[in-house]
Order: structure tokens, then C-alpha cells, then sequence
């Protein structure tokens, strides 16, 4: 897709520089003008799981089936599910409930090179329609979404997904062992510190956060995907207190 739009100006992430109250995190449009660079100084392993999204997606991917990207933000995961696709009857779907989101995902789009379209909609995940899935992504999503619905979600995602279809679940966990979680953690800001954040921004970060992601243990993951109707659940990749789960679904 060629396209004369130049890419929307990526900012360095200062939301929590100075000192201010504690608010709860949206993804308005002061987040998503910073976001590329705050989700790459703040996740651990970000840039190796969005390409290998694309790696995942060109294993299970299914001719005349439709491909969503759920909580979808500027298209990372998007665009890398749209080059592992090599059918052009597929459908790729992005879903966002931010229109700040969906509006700078729409230049990186417009800016990228695959001819596949991509239809955009800033909906709900949780109302979005679902069908005939062979690959679907919930790329650090699922966190963002009440706990008591999360269940619901997931058991939509299973039941329009095909026999051989996966979803790729990436999300910051907790441990059940209190030691673990304290090691794990001191690690995380161990590598935002390396990536140029103060204590301060640290701090107010993860007040700001504390009340919107809501993160529970991998066994916990586990139990909710199989009874959601995924047959087999494994981990194929963490740094730190960051996962990325595949769950496929049974032919």
C-alpha cells in the first residue's frame, strides 16, 4: 500500500517525569502520541514478540479466514500478523476501543507496504464480532480487561476460532511465590532504569497503573484458557514478569 501521509511524530514517553496526583491510565491522546516509545522502554522482550508474531501467524494462519488483533493501539501486532499472511482472501480485523488509537494506527498503515487490506474498528473487544478465526492476537489486552470478564472474552475468541486456529496472549504476570514476585519486579524497573526512566517516573507509572492492569499468575492463564475451549496452552516466551502464551485449538 503506498500512501503520501508521512508517519505521525513519535515523542519520547514524559507523561510521569514530573511530579503530579495519581490518575488512572487511559489510552487517550497524550498515551498514544508516546506510546511506541513507552511500550518499547517499559515491556521486556516487546521487540522480539511483535516479529515473531508474524512468525506465529504464518504457521496457522488458514486460507478464506479472518485474522483479529484485539486491543489493536498503533498496529504493531497488526502489521506483523499482516506479513505472515500469505492469502489474499484472508480477512485481517484490528479492534481498539481508543479513537486516539485507531487514528494514528490508520498512518502506520497507510505507510506500510502489504498489499493485504486491513479493516480498523474502534469497538469494544469485549462486543466486537468474532468468526471464523485462525489467528488471533490479544497483545498485553487482556490485562486492561476486568478480571470477571475476562472469561467471557476469551470463550467468544474460542468458540469463533477454527479447528487448528490459536490466539497469542502477551501479558505482565505475577508469581505466586512472594519472593519470586519482589525479584522479578526489582528487575522490571532494573530495565526501565536502563532505559533512561527516574525512580519518579517509575513510581507514579505504576501508581497510575495499578488500578487498570490487573495482572494474575500463569497458572491462573492456563486453567481460564482450556476452559475457554483451547486444547493445548504454552508459553513461548517470558522476560521477567512478562509472558507470551500460545493456545491452540484442537482440529
Amino acid at each position: 500500500m503506498s500512501s503520501n501521509k508521512s508517519a505521525p511524530q513519535q515523542l519520547t514517553d514524559r507523561l510521569f517525569a514530573t511530579e503530579r496526583n495519581p490518575e488512572d491510565f487511559r489510552f487517550d491522546a497524550s498515551v498514544a502520541r508516546v506510546f511506541p516509545d513507552m511500550i518499547r522502554r517499559s515491556v521486556p522482550g516487546y521487540t522480539t514478540i511483535i516479529p515473531m508474531i508474524e512468525v506465529i501467524t504464518e504457521q496457522y494462519v488458514q486460507s478464506g479466514s479472518n485474522c483479529y488483533d484485539l486491543g489493536c493501539s498503533l498496529g504493531a501486532s497488526t502489521l506483523a500478523m499482516r506479513h505472515g499472511i500469505p492469502y489474499a482472501d484472508c480477512a485481517l480485523v484490528g479492534v481498539d476501543n481508543s479513537s486516539a488509537m485507531i487514528e494514528r494506527c490508520e498512518h502506520y498503515i497507510a505507510l506500510d507496504d502489504h498489499e493485504l487490506p486491513i479493516t480498523l474498528r474502534c469497538e469494544d473487544i469485549l462486543t466486537t464480532e468474532l468468526s471464523r478465526a485462525s489467528v488471533t492476537t490479544l497483545n498485553f489486552t487482556l490485562q486492561f480487561v476486568p478480571p470477571e470478564q475476562r472469561l467471557a472474552l476469551l470463550k467468544r475468541i474460542a468458540d469463533a476460532t477454527l479447528p487448528g486456529g490459536v490466539l497469542i496472549l502477551s501479558e505482565k504476570i505475577r508469581f505466586e511465590s512472594e519472593p519470586e514476585q519482589d525479584t522479578q519486579t526489582r528487575l522490571h524497573h532494573e530495565f526501565k532504569r536502563a532505559n533512561g526512566y527516574s525512580d519518579l517516573e517509575i513510581s507514579q507509572k505504576r501508581a497510575a497503573i495499578e488500578k487498570v492492569l490487573i495482572p494474575e499468575t500463569l497458572a491462573v492463564h492456563r486453567e481460564r484458557l482450556n476452559s475457554a475451549g483451547f486444547d493445548q496452552v504454552l508459553v513461548w516466551y517470558q522476560c521477567f514478569n512478562f509472558v507470551s502464551i500460545l493456545a491452540i485449538k484442537s482440529q
